[in-house]
C-alpha cells in the first residue's frame, strides 16, 4: 500500500547546499505535492535539535514515511534510520536524497540547474518512499569461533586478543612454522627486540591459551556458509614424523642430517635436505620431512625409521566459525635476473638477505669467506615504477634500510655505507633514524627514475655509477664490496587462491581491498570476512598488528551476542514466475542462489544471510522473477517518473532592499556570537535553552553553534538527562 503521510526535510547544510540550491522554494513546491504532510527546510538535518523535531513531527502528524534531502547517505543513513525507529516507524520507510555532492557541489557554477536537479531528486525520493515496505532485519545465530588465516605476527597477536575476548580461535598457517618474515629481520625498530624473540613470546602465549588451536601446514580448501555460520575446510599436510617418536632423538637426527651451513642465506635449503626448518629456532620446534628424498635414501631411512611415519596422509578438517580474519601477509619483491646485476654476481643481494648476513656474523662482516668493508644500498628496487607493475611505495623500506645501516655501524666498526635513493620516506619517529644515519657518516646520493644507477659487475668489485641530483646531476662512480637491493613488499603469490575461496576483491596493486580505507578499513564486501596486516598493503609491524587487532575487535563485536541482525535488502524470488534457468546463480558472485524444488518444479532460492543485494541477478532473469527489496520495479520506475517531472521553478532574484537586509543580517552574526559567549560563560546549555534565553529561532542558534564549534569557540559537553540534546560550553 502506498504511503499517504510523508514528511520531507531539506537541509541547508550550513550553506553548503543553500548557497546554490534554492531550498526555500523547493520546500514550498514539495509541500503542494500529494501525500506530503510536512515539508521543511532546516539548517542542519543531522543536528540533535532537528532530529528531536523530526521525531515530534512523525508522532504528532502520524507520518508513515520520511525523506531527507541532504548530504551523502554514506554519512547519515544510520542517523535517520535511528530517528525513524525512535519515532515509532519502520527504519526502511525512510530514504535519503543526496543534493549536496550531486547538486550544490557538482553544479555550484549554475545554481538554477542545481535547484532543478535537486527538485527532480527529491521527487524521485518521495515517489520511492511512497512504495517502500516495512522490512525487518534478518536475525541469524552465530558460532562464537573465529578462523584466522595466517600465523605471522599480526595473525598471532589477533588470535591472542580474540581468545582473550572469549572466542575460540582456529589459527591456520600454510607454512610449517609460524612468524612469517619477522624471525629473519634481526633487531626491530623501535624496541630493539630480535624478531625471533617476538615470535617466540607470541607462540608461547598461544600455547598457554586453551581456546586457541594452531594448525601448521594448513591449506585453506573451501569456505561455505555465511556470516555467523561459516564452514571452513582445511587440509593439513603431514610432517611424516611418528607421533610416538622420542623428541630428543628427532632433534639429534635432525642435527646429524642438517649441519649448520657456512652461508646463513642458505639455511632453509630444502632441496638438499631430508629434514628441514626455516631457521634453527623455528616454531613449532618440530622439523619437516621431505618424504620423497627420505624414501630415496634407503640407508638413512633404515637407520632412523622408528622416528618416521611415511604412511601419514593429508587430513581434511571442517571447522564451524562465525567469522574469518585473513592475515596472510606479503612477499618481498624478487629482482629479475640482471636487475642491477642481480644473479649475475654473487656480490649483489637483497635487503632481506643482507639482514640475515648481519644477524649471522659477530666480530667481522664476512660474506663468501671475504671481509666486507663497504656496502651500497640501492633503493626502490621493484617499487614506484611508473611503467612497471608495482607503482606504489612500500613505505617501510627506507626505514628498514637505514635501521639496518645503523646496526651495521654498531656491530662492525669501519664499514662504509652508501645510500643510492630516490626519496627518503622515514615518516613519524622513524625520521630520527635518518638523522642518526647521517651523523654516523652514511653517504646519500639521490637519483631519479628516468636516470637509475648503473651497476657494473665485470670487475673484482661492483662499480656503481649514479647521477647525483644533490650535486646538480654530477656523475659519481664508486666501488663497493657488496650491493644491497632494497626490495619492497608485494602481494603473495597465493593471493588469488585465497581471494577466490573467500570472495575478497583484489586491487590494482594486487593486495586485498577493504571496503573503505577510512570508514571500513578492515571489512570486505563479504559480511563476516575481514582482512588485516600487510595482506591489504605495505605496512610495518606495528601497523600490521594494529590492523589485525582492529579486525579482531570488529569480529568480536559481530559475534559476541550470539545473533546478528542483517539488512533485509536482498534479492527475492517470485516462485510462480521462476522457471529456473540458472542464469541468476551463474552471475552471483556471492554464491547466494541455488536451485530448490517447490510445488513440483525447480525454482531459485536466495540465502538472505549471504546475499548482498547487489542486484546483478535481476536483469539476467528472463521471466522477471527476481526483485531486490527497496529496489522493486515500482520503486525504481516511480523514481524515474519523479526525476523526469517538470518543475515550475523561478530563478532566485535578489533586489537591493533584500540585499541590504542580508548584509545587515551578516553584520549581526558576530553580535549573536557575543550573545552566545556571554550566555555560556561559566555554564553549559542546550540549543533549546540558548534559543529561549536569547529569543532566536533554534535553527539560527544551531547554525551559529556549529560554526563556533568549527572554529573552536565552543565544544559539546555531553547529553542532557533525557539524552535528547547536547550541552555546549565555551572551549578553554
Amino acid at each position: 500500500m502506498k504511503k499517504q503521510r510523508i514528511g520531507v526535510y531539506i537541509c541547508h547544510c550550513g550553506g553548503n547546499i543553500s548557497d546554490y540550491v534554492d531550498v526555500e522554494q523547493l520546500s514550498k513546491l514539495i509541500q503542494a505535492e500529494e501525500g506530503i504532510i510536512i515539508s521543511k527546510d532546516v539548517m542542519f538535518a543531522c543536528a540533535d535539535s532537528n532530529q528531536k523535531d523530526m521525531i515530534q513531527d512523525i508522532q504528532e502528524q502520524k507520518l508513515d514515511a520520511i525523506v531527507v534531502a541532504s548530504c551523502s547517505p554514506k554519512l547519515h543513513t544510520h542517523t535517520f534510520r535511528n530517528v525513524a525507529i525512535r519515532a515509532g516507524i519502520n527504519q526502511y520507510n525512510y530514504t535519503q536524497v543526496n543534493i549536496r555532492e550531486q547538486c550544490s557541489w557538482a553544479h555550484s557554477d549554475t545554481p538554477m540547474d542545481a535547484t532543478i536537479k535537486a527538485y527532480g531528486l527529491i521527487r524521485a525520493g518521495m515517489n520511492r518512499v511512497s512504495y517502500s515496505e516495512a522490512l525487518e532485519n534478518v536475525e541469524i545465530k552465530t558460532h562464537r569461533a573465529v578462523a584466522i588465516v595466517g600465523a605471522g605476527v599480526a595473525g598471532m597477536r589477533a588470535a591472542i586478543d580474540s581468545a582473550r575476548m572469549g572466542n575460540h580461535v582456529y589459527l591456520l598457517e600454510k607454512d610449517f612454522f609460524v612468524g612469517g618474515h619477522v624471525p629473519h629481520l634481526g633487531k626491530l625498530f623501535p624496541t630493539g627486540e630480535d624478531g625471533k624473540e617476538v615470535v617466540t613470546k607470541l607462540y608461547n602465549t598461544i600455547r598457554q591459551m586453551p581456546n586457541v588451536t594452531l594448525f601448521t601446514g594448513a591449506h585453506l580448501e573451501k569456505v561455505t556458509g555465511s556470516v555467523g555460520n561459516f564452514t571452513v575446510e582445511v587440509k593439513i599436510s603431514p610432517r611424516y614424523l611418528s607421533a610416538n617418536a622420542d623428541p630428543q632423538k628427532i632433534h639429534r637426527v635432525f642435527s646429524d642430517c642438517c649441519p649448520e651451513s657456512s652461508n646463513p642465506l642458505l639455511y632453509k635449503d630444502k632441496e638438499h635436505r631430508i629434514m628441514y626448518k626455516s631457521y634453527p629456532e623455528a616454531l613449532p620446534d618440530i622439523p619437516v620431512v621431505d618424504v620423497e628424498r627420505l624414501q630415496s635414501n634407503v640407508a638413512f631411512y633404515e637407520k632412523y625409521k622408528d622416528i618416521f611415519d611415511v604412511n601419514q596422509q593429508l587430513q581434511l578438517l571442517k571447522l564451524n566459525v562465525g567469522s574469518v580474519l585473513v592475515t596472510t601477509g606479503f612477499d618481498f619483491y624478487q629482482p629479475t635476473e640482471g636487475e642491477y646485476g642481480y644473479k649475475q654476481s654473487d656480490k649483489v643481494i637483497t635487503l632481506p638477505e643482507f639482514k640475515k648476513l648481519v644477524d649471522a656474523n659477530s666480530d667481522q662482516l664476512i660474506y663468501n669467506g671475504k671481509p666486507i668493508s663497504s656496502v651500497a644500498f640501492i633503493y626502490c628496487v621493484g617499487n614506484r615504477q611508473a611503467k612497471g607493475e608495482n607503482k606504489y611505495c612500500s613505505r617501510q623500506c627506507c626505514t628498514a634500510t637505514i635501521h639496518t645501516s645503523i646496526q651495521l655501524h654498531e656491530k662492525f666498526k669501519g664499514v662504509k655505507a652508501y645510500h643510492v635513493y630516490r626519496d627518503i620516506r622515514t615518516y613519524g619517529k622513524q625520521e630520527l633514524l635518518y638523522r642518526k644515519s647521517s651523523q654516523l657518516g652514511d653517504i646519500y646520493l639521490k637519483f631519479e627514475e628516468k636516470e637509475p644507477p648503473i651497476v657494473d659487475c665485470s670487475g673484482k668489485q661492483p662499480l656503481i655509477k649514479v647521477k647525483d641530483y644533490l650535486t646538480s646531476k654530477k656523475e659519481i662512480s664508486f666501488d663497493t664490496d657488496l650491493v644491497v637491493l632494497v626490495t619492497g613488499m608485494v602481494a603473495r603469490e597465493d593471493r588469488t587462491e585465497i581471494a577466490s575461496i573467500l570472495k575478497i576483491p583484489i586491487g590494482s596493486d594486487k593486495f586485498y581491498n577493504e571496503i573503505h580505507p577510512k570508514l571500513k578499513p578492515v571489512e570486505t564486501v563479504i559480511t563476516g570476512v575481514y582482512i588485516g596486516g600487510a595482506c591489504q598493503g605495505p605496512k610495518n609491524i606495528s601497523e600490521s598488528v594494529q590492523s589485525a587487532l582492529s579486525g579482531a575487535a570488529k569480529i568480536n563485536a559481530l559475534i559476541k551476542r550470539g545473533t546478528i541482525a542483517l539488512e533485509p535488502i536482498v534479492a527475492r524470488i517470485n516462485a510462480d514466475a521462476c522457471v529456473w534457468c540458472g542464469k541468476c546463480a551463474e552471475v552471483c558472485e556471492y554464491d547466494a542462489i541455488k536451485s530448490v524444488e517447490f510445488n513440483g518444479k525447480q525454482i531459485a532460492e536466495v540465502n538472505g544471510a549471504t546475499c548482498k543485494g547487489c542486484g546483478i541477478c535481476a536483469p539476467v532473469c528472463q521471466s522477471d522473477a527476481i526483485e531486490i527489496a527497496q529496489y522493486t520495479n515500482n520503486e525504481i520506475e516511480s523514481m524515474i517518473d519523479g526525476f523526469m517531472s517538470k518543475a515550475d521553478i523561478k530563478e532566485k532574484t535578489v533586489d537591493a532592499e533584500s540585499h541590504e537586509e542580508k548584509k545587515a543580517g551578516m553584520k549581526e552574526y558576530p553580535h549573536v556570537w557575543n550573545q552566545i559567549v556571554t550566555l555560556l560563560d561559566g555554564q553549559k546549555l542546550t540549543i533549546p535553552q540558548i534559543s529561549e534565553q536569547l529569543g532566536h529561532e533554534s535553527n539560527v542558534i544551531t547554525y551559529h553553534l556549529m560554526t563556533m564549534n568549527k572554529y573552536s569557540v565552543v565544544e559539546p559537553a555531553g547529553l542532557d538527562d533525557d539524552e535528547a540534546y547536547f550541552y555546549y560550553k565555551l572551549k578553554k
